[in-house]
């Protein structure tokens, strides 16, 4: 894959869809994608991977059962560890950067109507 240059608000552009991730960069084993969300998207969690989410605009809680739930803003960030089961909520319409290994399913070993594969969440990249 060549070199990946752009802007967030272009690749925002981009994302039709609530709940659809986009990857708009792949480096070390780690994916950078974009994502629009409202109300919630699921129970789930990530066996063996780290998910950062990143507000770029509006807010987001990420639920937890076990814990205190993450209330977040524009400019906050939070890890969710792996293994740890969370259902992220979006009172309006949130804009969140997720970083995470490249082949972490959106929602886990979970399958809703909203689970996106990885290959359409890179589909538009080039080959």
């Amino acid at each position: 894959m060549g070199f990946n240059t752009g802007t967030i608000e272009t690749e925002y552009a981009e994302v039709t869809e609530h709940w659809s991730p986009r990857v708009i960069a792949d480096l070390n084993g780690q994916s950078v994608k974009l994502a629009k969300v409202q109300g919630q998207l699921a129970w789930h969690s990530h066996r063996d991977e780290d998910e950062l989410f990143l507000i770029w605009k509006g807010s987001l809680t990420i639920e937890y059962r076990d814990r205190p739930h993450v209330h977040l803003k524009a400019g906050d960030f939070h890890v969710v560890p792996r293994g740890v089961e969370h259902n992220p909520i979006a009172e309006e319409e949130c804009w969140i950067v997720l970083f995470e290994p490249s082949q972490t399913k959106h929602t886990g070993d979970v399958v809703t109507e909203k689970t996106k594969t990885l290959d359409a969440q890179r589909s538009h990249l080039p080959a």
